[in-house]
């Protein structure tokens, strides 16, 4: 299925490999390499141009493309041609992000084409707390997926497959202590706020992807009492319409007062 999305376009004749760009990617989906910003995997890009203001240059830009539903063989296709560096940035990116099943993909399509296979690390652990800090917390009980935020989640990112989905309204962590003790256990994150966050077209995009790309099983709706918040089910429910899965959808409503 093809779909419309934004995705950044480099224009590496303006561009100085600063390397401002790629801090600024929560993602990891740039990185400086030869000298030249680089957009090693499109399936991480999320097209919102956040990087466009790190750029001195004016180098970056945002262009919307119809593209298939990601393709591993297509992208190594690509890449390829950009030399071992970015070949090995791309599988590098898979692994540190848990995409195994893709990175197996692309080994298995170099091995076949007698193409050297790149020597991969082992993804370093982030946001790590120090020992020394960690008594005032107390070990999950469910295992969180990141990015949560759906501007920023990839919704044919592998941990999707196959998932029971949680979208929270943004109020909902901070009014509902039960949310990780009971609601997300089990269940993959995502949260998003109908009144304020911008562009929910790509919302309803995202979620049809996660439906019917990722498959995920179920999609649990936690909202506020409130009737702003009652735009994210229409949201999901714009979503269910279009997709071409049938899922089930579970409402939660958590009340402003006990």
């Amino acid at each position: 299925m093809k779909v419309k999305r934004n995705i950044i376009k480099i224009n590496e004749e303006l561009c100085n490999g600063c390397g401002l760009c790629a801090k600024g990617c929560h993602e990891g989906a740039l990185q400086i390499i030869d000298g030249k910003a680089r957009l090693i995997s499109e399936l991480y890009c999320d097209g919102l141009g956040a990087c466009i203001g790190d750029c001195p240059m004016n180098a970056i830009s945002v262009e919307e493309k119809e593209v298939e539903a990601y393709d591993e063989i297509a992208v190594i296709k690509r890449i390829i041609p950009k030399g071992a560096k970015v070949l090995e940035a791309h599988l590098q990116h898979h692994k540190n992000h848990g995409e195994m099943n893709l990175l197996q993909q692309g080994i298995q399509y170099l091995k076949d084409n007698d193409i050297t296979v790149p020597a991969l690390t082992q993804p370093q652990p982030q946001n790590v707390i120090p020992v020394s800090q960690m008594s005032a917390f107390k070990p999950m009980s469910v295992s969180i997926n990141w990015p949560v935020q759906l501007h920023l989640i990839n919704p044919q990112s592998g941990v999707f497959n196959n998932a029971d989905l949680l979208l929270v309204a943004d109020c909902v962590a901070y009014a509902n202590p039960k949310l990780y003790s009971e609601l997300l256990v089990g269940k993959k994150l995502a949260i998003a706020c109908p009144k304020l966050d911008v562009n929910k077209e790509s919302y309803v995009n995202k979620l049809i992807q996660m439906i019917d790309d990722s498959k995920i099983n179920s999609l649990t709706v936690a909202i506020m009492e409130v009737p702003c918040c009652g735009g994210l089910i229409r949201l999901v429910e714009m979503a269910m319409e279009k997709s071409q899965r049938k899922i089930q959808m579970n409402k939660i409503v958590v009340k402003i007062r006990n």
